[in-house]
């Protein structure tokens, strides 16, 4: 039984307690405005809550991204859970950036820790292998909505058909495609036994 769901936080945002069992990477699917406590709502593919990043690693993704929010969209970010992050002098856990994507080296960014005070943070690219983001998704498959499954086929087509759009029907991509974390022939996501064996299972959650 995974009791993910069972400590999920009774929020409307991600929230660092959402990252205690371990560091998660998400694709970023929009970038809205909030409001003037929390200026920043950031859709995630992969979560069913937005991402509200705190003034601090607002400023790492500008470092690394630039202002031009529209520019995220399909990007990618890991996320972790900093027990270490401090709020009214008490350490409370935050939400941190470890990994991104689009960037060539690691990047070491000043940010304040407390007033008059700063310390460097590191963020660190984002590597991933076509095994990596399978595996992912195959994960995923299991509570993902319909809806986001047809996003998964698509996703899954492109990277096992390089240079084909992303936006093409899974079933317009040919006939098979090799599943790498296996290494044989199962076809596209949907097809494989793994994932559809708990299709049933909270598929529209």
């Amino acid at each position: 039984m995974d009791l993910t769901d069972t400590i999920a936080p009774t929020s409307d945002q991600l929230d660092a307690v959402d990252l205690i069992a371990g560091p998660r990477t998400f694709t970023i699917e929009k970038v809205s405005k909030g409001n003037v406590e929390q200026p920043v709502n950031i859709k995630l593919a992969e979560f069913p809550r937005v991402w509200r990043p705190g003034k601090s690693m607002r400023r790492v993704l500008v470092a690394c991204w630039g202002t031009d929010a529209s520019q995220y969209v399909g990007r990618r970010v890991t996320l972790y859970c900093d027990p270490d992050v401090r709020f009214g002098g008490q350490a409370v856990g935050g939400t941190r950036i470890s990994h991104i994507s689009h960037l060539d080296k690691p990047r070491q960014i000043p940010l304040l820790v407390t007033r008059g005070k700063s310390a460097i943070f590191v963020v660190r690219p984002l590597v991933e292998t076509t095994e990596d983001r399978v595996a992912e998704f195959k994960r995923e498959w299991k509570t993902a909505t319909s809806e986001r499954r047809k996003v998964i086929e698509r996703e899954v087509a492109a990277l096992m058909n390089p240079g084909t759009p992303s936006t093409s029907p899974a079933h317009e991509m040919g006939s098979e495609v090799e599943d790498v974390v296996d290494g044989e022939p199962n076809g596209y996501l949907p097809d494989d036994p793994d994932l559809t064996a708990h299709e049933g299972e909270g598929a529209e959650r």
